[in-house]
């Protein structure tokens, strides 16, 4: 689940920061502060591939979806592409857990195999 949960959280730091590009022309906005939102989101992109299987790591994944989303009232096209990362991070969690048991299963099998079943 780490790899696939990682994979599509650091796709989502490159596209916070182009959209930070992008709501950098919008008049309206800082651009302090438009930098300041978004790097606090990239950060929290890069980390939390480290807590991803960790205790609510998961949760604070889905988190970032929302706020993904949500960003697109400043930039309407992370309307779509918050939605495109939320269904990737649910299939990274949902495929990657099963993807976990596969290889649990198999490593039990072989366990119990023995060392000359190798």
């Amino acid at each position: 689940m780490r790899t696939l949960c990682s994979s599509t959280l650091i796709g989502e730091f490159f596209v916070i920061g182009f959209a930070g590009l992008v709501a950098m022309k919008d008049d309206s906005l800082a651009t302090s502060t438009v930098w300041w939102v978004c790097g606090v989101a990239m950060a929290f992109s890069v980390l939390l591939c480290g807590m991803v299987t960790r205790p609510g790591g998961v949760q604070l994944g889905w988190a970032l979806q929302v706020g993904l989303i949500l960003s697109g009232f400043f930039v309407p096209t992370m309307f779509f592409l918050g939605a495109v990362f939320a269904g990737l991070w649910w299939a990274s969690v949902h495929y990657g857990r099963r993807i976990d048991e596969v290889k649990a299963r198999w490593a039990a099998a072989q366990a119990s195999a023995g060392p000359d079943a190798a």
